[in-house]
């Protein structure tokens, strides 16, 4: 996988063709180097020095087309001009530091491509570096991995150097069209770490969206201060919208205090459904832990009820069982209970996806992996370039989408008819 400032993705090696790709001669190289006691990997091993070979034979045709004659041909006398010898460089590349001899002119007017001036990596060992960040290695678990595998000598500062290369990619990516019709949006946020003056808790906020093709698409990333508040969502879901988003049908949250208020402001359409998992979880923060099974076998008739007119029933009952012990579980259902209800008017496949934030766990959970390694980021840009780095390498062979779009197709078909012409727009 190559990973590169503008998106992580896979990309497949070009086949060479057979007569370009000569296996016997491969062979008889290989050959060659064990019968002589050379390595095929590591310092001085066949690798390192086929590619220093190539490199120069590619840099030695570089400076041919730039003067436009052949080495030692007559041609080039009184060009105006000529070689120049070379310089000796080395370069970091897959397989290890590699020392080359990069060929001059006499006017200095040749400017290599495949290793230009003031270059000391290839761009293999760029691409490496930030997927290695991506999965959360921090940049001294990298120079260290570079140093044992290939042998290369690369500082930490330099790898924030090539990490620093994604920020432009981001920005582009934060500030990109969106489609004008989503059947659903997840937000939630993740808290990390930033050094400013002081080490505080700063909330990251991430909106992920379903198409109305049933594939996922992560909208943007937010950093916010203090803790995470529905005025911020405000201002989040007000620039989604004005990226083009105009309709929402549904908008999955965790019952965040005043969120239901920001939704319905941007998109007076969309229903807010609370995230039942979270009400689950705030449910057993004011229980005891010996009677947390007892309460979630309790819950469950609530949540699984065939109408809202039952779970209602089934909530009451709830209240005369536990409702003296634990009056402020009985509160908090009954505040968040206009959000809580709206997906039991569904059908199952609609219920099934959209009663919990899971969609948006997944992905909380691939940053906190990243974030975790890190400890904490010494200002708010750099704890945003390592998420985005995380959320762009989530799914490099695109087996998770395949996996997302099947699991969505029944649902979708659902919102088609419950929302009746307000997915077609997304379509056109």
């Amino acid at each position: 996988m190559i990973v590169s400032a503008e998106a992580v993705e896979e990309v497949r090696p070009v086949e060479l063709a057979p007569d370009v790709l000569d296996e016997q001669l491969i062979g008889q190289l290989v050959d060659r180097a064990r019968a002589g006691g050379v390595k095929l990997t590591g310092e001085g091993g066949l690798l390192q020095q086929l590619t220093k070979r190539v490199l120069e034979a590619a840099l030695e045709g570089e400076i041919t087309d730039h003067l436009g004659y052949e080495k030692h041909d007559p041609a080039g006398a009184g060009s105006g001009n000529s070689r120049n010898g070379t310089r000796s460089k080395t370069v970091v590349t897959d397989v290890g530091p590699v020392e080359i001899d990069v060929p001059r002119d006499r006017e200095g007017s040749f400017e290599p491509q495949i290793v230009r001036k003031r270059q000391r990596r290839l761009t293999g060992v760029d691409d490496m570096v930030l997927s290695l960040s991506a999965r959360g290695l921090t940049h001294g678990e990298i120079s260290a991995h570079l140093a044992e595998v290939y042998g290369a000598n690369v500082s930490k500062q330099t790898i924030s150097t090539i990490t620093d290369k994604v920020i432009d990619g981001m920005a582009e990516w934060q500030n990109r069209p969106l489609d004008p019709v989503y059947p659903v949006i997840f937000i939630d946020c993740v808290h990390v770490k930033i050094r400013d003056g002081q080490v505080a808790n700063r909330p990251i906020y991430v909106a992920l969206a379903v198409t109305v093709e049933g594939t996922r698409e992560i909208l943007g990333l937010w950093a916010g201060d203090g803790g995470e508040g529905a005025k911020y969502w405000l201002h989040v879901l007000t620039e989604i919208k004005n990226r083009g988003v105009g309709d929402v049908c549904m908008v999955v949250c965790d019952g965040l205090k005043g969120l239901p208020d920001a939704i319905e402001t941007v998109w007076p359409q969309a229903i807010t459904q609370t995230c039942v998992v979270h009400l689950m979880r705030a449910s057993f923060r004011y229980a005891a832990r010996q009677d947390w099974d007892k309460i979630s076998k309790a819950l469950k008739p609530v949540y699984t009820a065939p109408t809202a007119k039952a779970a209602e029933d089934r909530f009451l009952e709830f209240q005369e069982a536990w409702g003296d012990k634990y009056p402020a579980i009985v509160k908090m259902w009954s505040d968040a209970w206009a959000e809580f209800v709206p997906f039991l008017q569904f059908d199952t496949e609609i219920r099934r996806v959209v009663c919990t934030t899971n969609a948006i766990e997944s992905v909380n959970a691939r940053i906190r992996k990243a974030v975790r390694a890190r400890g904490h980021f010494p200002n708010e840009q750099a704890a945003l370039k390592c998420v985005y780095m995380a959320i762009m390498a989530l799914d490099p062979t695109g087996a998770g989408r395949k996996r997302w779009t099947t699991r969505w197709k029944a649902a979708l078909n659902a919102f088609e008819i419950t929302f009746d012409g307000r997915l077609s727009i997304g379509r056109r």
